[in-house]
Parts: C-alpha cells; sequence; structure tokens
C-alpha cells in the first residue's frame, strides 16, 4: 500500500474503533435511543450535501425496500441494541464481541461458500473465544450477561445486511446507498427520540459524543472507507476488522480507565485469530464477492 492508503486505513481503523467509547460517554445522560437518532439524523446531515454533489441519490429509484431493510438491519437494530448493550458492559468488552461479525457472515454463507477445515476450526475459536471472554470478565452478573447478549445479537443483524448489499445492492453507488440508509434510520427513529427528549440538564461531553458519532464515527469513517477500497480494494480494506478491536479496548482502558484484565487478552486472541480462520478464502471463487459492501464494525456500534 502506498503512503495514501496506509493513512486512510489507519484513519477507517481508529474512526471505526472509537464509537464504543463515545456511546459510553452519551449513554451518561441521554437515552440509547436518543443517541442513535442524533448519530443517524447528524450522519445524514453531513452525507446529503456530498451525496447531492455527486448526482447520486437518483440511483435509489426502484431500490426502496433494500433501503429500508438495511435501515433496520444495519443501523437502527444493531446501533440501539450496541448502545443499550453498554449500558451493562464496557466499551472494550463491546468492541470486542463485535469483532466476531465476520464469523457469523461464514457462518451464514456456509452454504454458498464451502467450509474447509481451517474455516470451521475459525468459527469455532470466534465463538468460543466470545464465550470465554463474556464468562471470564461478567462471571453471573445477569444484567452484563443481558448486554453482552444485545451486542452479540447486533453482530447478527451486520452479518445479514452485509450478505444483503452483496446479493441485491451491486451497482448502486455507495454514497447513496449510505445516504439513504442514514436519512430513513433517522426518520424511523425519530418518534421515539421525541419521546426520549432529555428533560435534564445534560453534559457538554454527551452532546459533543453523539456529534463525534455522527460526523466522525459514520459520516467521515464512511467516506473515507470507500476511498480506501478504491485504492487497495475491498478484500485489504476489510482488514481494518481485526485493527477495530485493538482501538476500543486501547480507548477504553486508556480514557474510561476500564481494568485489562488478562481474560481481556485471551478472549480478543481467540476472537481475532477466528475471525482471520474463519474469513480465509477457500481455494474455488466464492459464490459472494464483497464488492460495494458496507462493513458491519463500520457503522460502527
Amino acid at each position: 500500500m502506498n503512503n495514501r492508503a496506509w493513512l486512510l486505513f489507519a484513519a477507517v481503523s481508529l474512526l471505526w474503533g472509537m464509537p464504543y467509547l463515545f456511546i459510553k460517554v452519551a449513554i451518561e445522560d441521554l437515552s440509547p435511543v436518543f443517541v442513535v437518532f442524533g448519530r443517524t439524523a447528524i450522519a445524514a446531515a453531513v452525507l446529503i450535501p456530498i451525496a447531492l454533489a455527486r448526482g447520486v441519490l437518483g440511483a435509489l429509484r426502484g431500490h426502496l425496500k433494500l433501503v429500508l431493510a438495511l435501515s433496520l438491519v444495519h443501523i437502527v437494530v444493531p446501533f440501539v441494541l450496541i448502545t443499550y448493550g453498554e449500558l451493562h458492559i464496557t466499551s472494550s468488552l463491546t468492541g470486542l464481541i463485535i469483532a466476531v461479525e465476520p464469523v457469523v457472515v461464514g457462518l451464514m454463507l456456509m452454504r454458498s461458500d464451502p467450509f474447509t477445515p481451517v474455516r470451521v476450526v475459525g468459527l469455532a475459536l470466534g465463538f468460543g473465544g466470545v464465550a470465554l471472554l463474556t464468562g471470564l470478565e461478567l462471571g453471573g452478573d445477569r444484567w452484563g450477561l443481558l448486554g453482552a447478549g444485545m451486542v452479540a445479537l447486533a453482530t447478527v443483524g451486520y452479518a445479514y445486511a452485509t450478505i444483503l448489499i452483496q446479493r441485491h445492492g451491486a451497482g448502486i453507488p455507495p454514497t447513496a446507498l449510505v445516504t439513504g440508509t442514514q436519512i430513513t434510520s433517522a426518520l424511523l427513529l425519530a418518534p421515539f427520540a421525541v419521546l426520549t427528549w432529555p428533560t435534564a440538564p445534560v453534559r457538554p461531553a454527551s452532546w459533543s459524543s453523539v456529534v463525534v458519532l455522527g460526523v466522525f464515527c459514520s459520516a467521515l469513517a464512511l467516506m473515507a472507507f470507500y476511498t480506501l477500497i478504491g485504492e487497495i480494494g475491498p478484500n485489504k480494506a476489510g482488514l481494518v476488522t481485526y485493527v477495530n478491536p485493538v482501538v476500543a479496548v486501547a480507548l477504553g482502558v486508556a480514557v474510561l480507565h476500564e481494568p485489562l484484565r488478562l481474560s481481556l487478552l485471551i478472549g480478543s486472541a481467540l476472537i481475532l485469530t477466528g475471525c482471520a480462520l474463519a474469513t480465509r478464502p477457500a481455494r474455488r471463487r466464492p459464490a459472494l464477492e464483497p464488492v460495494n459492501s458496507v462493513p458491519a464494525s463500520g457503522t460502527g456500534g
């Protein structure tokens, strides 16, 4: 990769590794639903002028069902689950559980993409890492386990959304698809945001966190990622999936002073190793090629 590609890679890794930190800060004063609404509304406001300038929104005609489906399974439901989940677990643990999404994709593509022994081992390590991590980190804390379960369920939505885009989103400009889903998500969440509008004073840090989530972790991160795809292709660009959780853990420990226990390191090693093995391509060409796909961890948590 050239210097520009490395810079983009580092930027996307950072931007998609830090949402869990800012979610944790925002939900101290704001409801999870309100945080997700604010994030998507701000991202839409940033992306609409870009999409209009590029003249790509017309490409969404005839694809409104796809936009609605993606808005639900890729943004609204996963974002709400993750944000509620962080009420009960650390941002570090959230980022690591989300990292198992490529393993979930591999499991969903089992019929169309052949499973080799190496990939089966990867699946086992990935899910085993999550089980070990949550068991050691949370013990018998039922609320913590509920939060971890919510985050794990969000990876299913992310994985399914990735497959939807692969199968039905080819040919749609990524900027148009992302802008359309952000707008639709904000509209779907607006009534719930009104019901959960904050009545008590909100710290500037919480408002700032929502702005960062919308502008940087959603809008700018997506634009940077698609630029990175143009530089090095989707397969290499997708390697940010293995860096994001490292950033999430580092920020959680350094900024929020979350504990860095041995169980966190062992679990993360198992999850990342499992992801690498589970997504290892088979010898023959896979039936689905990840072109124009929106990476799950990318809209990030």
